[in-house]
This record gives C-alpha cells, sequence and structure tokens, in this order.
C-alpha cells in the first residue's frame, strides 16, 4: 500500500513539472508574440532651407529641430545655398529617400514648382515654409502675413517722416514670394501720398553685404534722404554701416525679421524699427503641421504667424 502511494505521488509531481513547463512555454511563446508585433513607422520630415547662411533662416531651422524632437520624429535638414538648382537636387534626394512629409522654403517661387511636382508624383506631401511654391499641390503654406509686414512697414515710416520724405527700398531676392509680397504691401500704402517719394529701389538680394554696396551707390546719387525700407534686416544692416560711413544720422532704417543683430541696433537707437516674423514660431509650427499630415488629419491651406513691429 505503501508503494503504490508513493507510485501515485510520484506520477502527480511529473503531471504537475509538465504543466509548469506548458505554462512557461506559452507565456514565453506570448511573450514573444508581444515583442514580434511591428511598431508605428516613424515619422522622416525632409526641409530644404533656401539658405543657412542667414541668420533669420538658422532660428527658423533651429525652431524646427525643436519641434521635431518633441514629437519624435527625424527631421533631415537640407541647405540649397541660394542656389536654386541644388535645392532641386537636394528635394529630389529627399524624395528618393521616401520621407513622409516634405518642407520646402524655396530659394525661387517659380523654380521650385518643378520639384514640388516631383514630390507630387511621389505621393509625398508638400508643405512651404516662408516662402510659397507657385504652382505644384501644396497641402499647406507657413509663413507671416509679408503683404501685411510691408505696410506696417510703410505706416511707421511715414507716420515718423510727418508724411513726408524720400525713401530707398532695398528688394529681396527676385522671384521670392517674399521679396514680392513685402513690395506689395509696402507700395500699397507710400505710392500716390502726396510728398512722399521712392527715389530708389533695388535688389540686394537679403544680403547684407549687398546691402551695404547697393546703399552706398544710391547715397552717392541720391543726398536727400530720409528713410530706408530694407526688405530684410540683413540688408537693413548693410545700409546701416553705409549710412554712418557716409556721417549721416538722420536717416530712418527699417528693416524686416528682427533677428538678434538687428533688435540690438533698434534697442541701442541705430535702427528705427524691424518687424518681427519669428522665425522659430515658423519652423516649430511647419513641422507640428507636417506630423498632422503624416497621421492624414486635415489642416488648413494657409496658417498664418504673427507679426510684430519693434521699435526702441
Amino acid at each position: 500500500m505503501k508503494r503504490k502511494h508513493s507510485l501515485w505521488m510520484m506520477i502527480l509531481v511529473v503531471v504537475m513539472a509538465v504543466s509548469l513547463i506548458g505554462c512557461g512555454s506559452t507565456q514565453s511563446s506570448l511573450e514573444n508574440k508581444d515583442a514580434a508585433k511591428p511598431t508605428a513607422a516613424k515619422v522622416t520630415i525632409g526641409f530644404s532651407v533656401s539658405t543657412l547662411n542667414n541668420p533669420f533662416f538658422v532660428t527658423l531651422k533651429d525652431g524646427a529641430d525643436k519641434a521635431a524632437k518633441e514629437a519624435g520624429a527625424d527631421l533631415v535638414v537640407v541647405d540649397a545655398g541660394d542656389n536654386t538648382a541644388k535645392q532641386i537636387s537636394d528635394i529630389e534626394d529627399l524624395i528618393q529617400k521616401k520621407v513622409s512629409v516634405l518642407l520646402i522654403n524655396p530659394t525661387d517661387s517659380a523654380a521650385v514648382v518643378s520639384a514640388v511636382e516631383s514630390a507630387n508624383k511621389a505621393n509625398i506631401p508638400v508643405i512651404t515654409v516662408d516662402r510659397a511654391s507657385n504652382g505644384g499641390k501644396v497641402v499647406s503654406h507657413i509663413a507671416s502675413d509679408n503683404v501685411k509686414g510691408g505696410s506696417m512697414a510703410a505706416d511707421y515710416i511715414l507716420k515718423a517722416l510727418g508724411n513726408k520724405g524720400n525713401i530707398v527700398e532695398l528688394q529681396g531676392t527676385a522671384g521670392t514670394s517674399a521679396a514680392s509680397d513685402r513690395g506689395k504691401g509696402f507700395h500699397s500704402v507710400v505710392d500716390g501720398k502726396d510728398g512722399v517719394k521712392v527715389v530708389a529701389s533695388q535688389p540686394a538680394d537679403f544680403d547684407r553685404a549687398k546691402g551695404l554696396s547697393v546703399m552706398e551707390n544710391i547715397l552717392q546719387g541720391n543726398k536727400d534722404i530720409q528713410a530706408v525700407f530694407a526688405q530684410n534686416d540683413e540688408m537693413a544692416l548693410g545700409a546701416l554701416s553705409a549710412i554712418q560711413a557716409a556721417g549721416k544720422s538722420n536717416i530712418l532704417v527699417v528693416g524686416f525679421d528682427a533677428t538678434d543683430d538687428a533688435v540690438k541696433a533698434v534697442k541701442d537707437g541705430k535702427m528705427a524699427a524691424t518687424i518681427a516674423q519669428k522665425p522659430d514660431l515658423i519652423g516649430k509650427t511647419a513641422v507640428e503641421t507636417a506630423m498632422k499630415v503624416a497621421k492624414g488629419e486635415k489642416v488648413d491651406a494657409s496658417i498664418p504667424v504673427a507679426l510684430e513691429l519693434i521699435t526702441k
């Protein structure tokens, strides 16, 4: 009887052991199955910037970088160096990499159309940033209201001059929507005003060195100038250097972008004003919009970023 009891005990122990092994195997199998489940694909955003040789666009990129990290997305930034052909080539490379969404800050609003259309054919959503594209399908355009900014600058100048005086306009890069729109807003206010005359309106390509040289030439041919509107701060700072070198201290200089150097010049009383375009917020908004597009959410066709007049 004792032997029989022992035999049954041995059988029970073996059955329990087999059961535990089976449970362990099942649990291990389930764990492995869970581990094998695919995770959501990471969003990769391609960002073609017109140039990183300009503080405004560096700040814009930094705002985009920060937003991408917070969103857990990969941001691939390429610098066109203000070269249209390079930008188109860069965008083609981003298309080949199959980015989830493409952000484009055009060097030229007309020339970039072919690149936008290439992205359209590859079914990659396109968002334009700060500058628009003249064609192709764009899901959303994120920028300040450049027309309004140009008119804000003009209103400030006319008020400061008492609606009377000669004004110089330094234009940005030809073919960019920013230059066109800022000029449009500026001229909508000053053109046709009695006692107000735009004595020179010349391009300086959003560049400080060119702003300096163009302003030097203008000063040689125009001795009676009361104000300068430069379509960005780099040109405004270049113009300021030319004005100072010419020994003039009574010419108002108004810029656009509110870069650190320009804001300091305003606070120091060297520049009269600048229009704050908030590039970091533009970059942040661009990435946040790209994340929504990547998730299949609807976004507005145009997303404006607020402007602000900065004075001393």
